[in-house]
């Protein structure tokens, strides 16, 4: 099975982490104050799991998700995570983050940020446009009447493949939504982010078909 390397262990990376213990993947998680500090994830998460740094939980990983502030994203690190594929699940919220102008001024979304920074690695935006627990709890099999499916921005055709293969690994599908450059789609604040999967006031959210994601990125405007 895969090993998947977590820079960040908030609510959607520890929930992806369930999903990926759950699914028979190893995982290696880091946050930002240091490993003591993911005693009782780990603990929880069982022995498939292990707590590291940011570099040891990169360079472990055969797929790496960056599940952090984005205001942050250059403290991930580089070398390790040369020539991997790397999921973005990073958000923009100028509350949190501040101003950042190549975004406010729709120059580079905020994968291409990521990437920009990670020049040799292979970004692939995924898990940003969904609610933790609605992402903990519409997990299917594949083959479900009721699989819900999530879009994946990207620009290597191979990366998102293996991010393909991972989301339906721990029960989603993938709808592909274009290069990164097309990733704005799936930001906050368009049709496709949180909508499709229900009301947060509802955890255990409605399931979301490929169709139903492929009209909400359709409907997405500037």
């Amino acid at each position: 099975m895969t090993t998947v390397g977590f820079i960040g262990s908030g609510m959607i990376g520890s929930t992806v982490a369930r999903l990926s213990v759950a699914a028979g993947h190893d995982v290696v998680i880091s946050n930002s104050r240091g490993p003591d500090t993911l005693k009782e994830l780990v603990g929880e998460l069982g022995p498939r799991a292990r707590a590291a740094t940011a570099e040891d939980a990169a360079e472990a990983g055969d797929i790496v998700l960056v599940a952090i502030p984005l205001k942050a994203y250059r403290s991930v690190p580089v070398r390790p995570l040369v020539d991997k594929t790397v999921i973005d699940a990073n958000n923009y919220y100028v509350a949190r983050d501040g101003q950042i102008a190549a975004l406010d001024e729709g120059h580079l979304t905020s994968s291409e940020l990521l990437q920009q920074h990670l020049r040799s690695s292979l970004v692939v935006k995924a898990f940003n446009n969904i609610y933790f627990r609605h992402l903990a709890s519409l997990a299917r099999s594949a083959g479900a009447a009721d699989r819900s499916y999530l879009p994946i921005a990207g620009d290597d055709a191979q990366a998102k493949a293996a991010v393909t293969a991972f989301l339906d690994s721990i029960g989603y599908g993938a709808v592909d939504a274009g290069p990164l450059a097309e990733g704005w789609r799936q930001q906050p604040g368009e049709p496709v982010y949180g909508t499709p999967y229900g009301p947060f006031e509802d955890e255990r959210g409605r399931p979301a078909s490929a169709g139903t994601i492929r009209a909400a990125l359709a409907a997405a405007g500037r």
